[in-house]
């Protein structure tokens, strides 16, 4: 019997650890206001945009994270935009994406 308990013990640890997930640090507003120094040559100051590349301001978090992982990745096929997002870290992203999505 206390086998069966310590075994459904452990089960249930790795089952709760698998669905609560490793914790991460809030995203930064100000960290990516920081980083975004680097793409305002191409998205503008405040992520306006200036043709023809796309405004940031204001798009959700989740498109921003998005787009920069899949030029990350490759996914999405832009040599400059693989060479700007390939140094982020997922943290950079994510206070990146936090400061342009906070930008109206």
């Amino acid at each position: 019997m206390a086998m069966t308990r310590t075994t459904l013990a452990g089960m249930a640890a790795i089952v709760l650890l698998g669905v609560v997930g490793p914790a991460h640090a809030a995203a930064d507003v100000q960290a990516g206001k920081a980083k975004a120094a680097a793409c305002a040559a191409c998205h503008g100051a405040n992520g306006q945009g200036t043709a023809p590349n796309p405004a940031l301001a204001g798009k959700s978090e989740a498109q921003l994270i998005q787009a920069l992982k899949d030029f990350k990745s490759g996914k999405r096929d832009n040599a400059i935009m693989k060479g700007m997002a390939s140094s982020l870290s997922d943290q950079d992203i994510e206070n990146l994406a936090a400061y342009y999505a906070s930008l109206k």
